[in-house]
């Protein structure tokens, strides 16, 4: 059974720093892109980081220069370390891979998903 589970979310003040997990069993996603997405409440899910089988990696431009996404291919897991944090990046944040459906960059192109964490940063 293919599981991604994340972990790293809480409370954090304004300017602080996150780093947040995503561990994949079941099967190996070296050779797929990965990728973070998030939703606030009310809001729909949105496009944070994705990193490819290559390492190559793209960010929304709300997060470039504060979030980097990062892979380790021997423990099959992808991280992000959101630096600089604001009140408006509030949001479950979920692990997606596999964008076998379509852009990376949308939602309804991955197959498979972890259970989201948390982020709550207060200002």
């Amino acid at each position: 059974q293919v599981q991604l589970v994340e972990s790293g979310g809480g409370l954090v003040q304004a300017g602080g720093s996150l780093r947040l997990s995503c561990a994949a069993s079941g099967r190996t996603f070296n050779s797929v892109t990965m990728a973070w997405f998030r939703q606030a409440p009310g809001k729909e899910r949105e496009f944070v980081a994705s990193i490819w089988w290559s390492g190559s990696t793209d960010y929304a431009d709300s997060v470039k220069g504060r979030f980097t996404i990062s892979r380790d291919y021997a423990e099959n897991t992808v991280s992000l370390q959101m630096n600089s944090l604001k009140p408006e990046d509030t949001a479950v944040y979920y692990c997606a891979a596999d964008p076998r459906r379509g852009s990376r960059l949308s939602s309804s192109s991955y197959d498979y998903w972890g259970q989201g964490t948390q982020v709550t940063v207060s200002s």
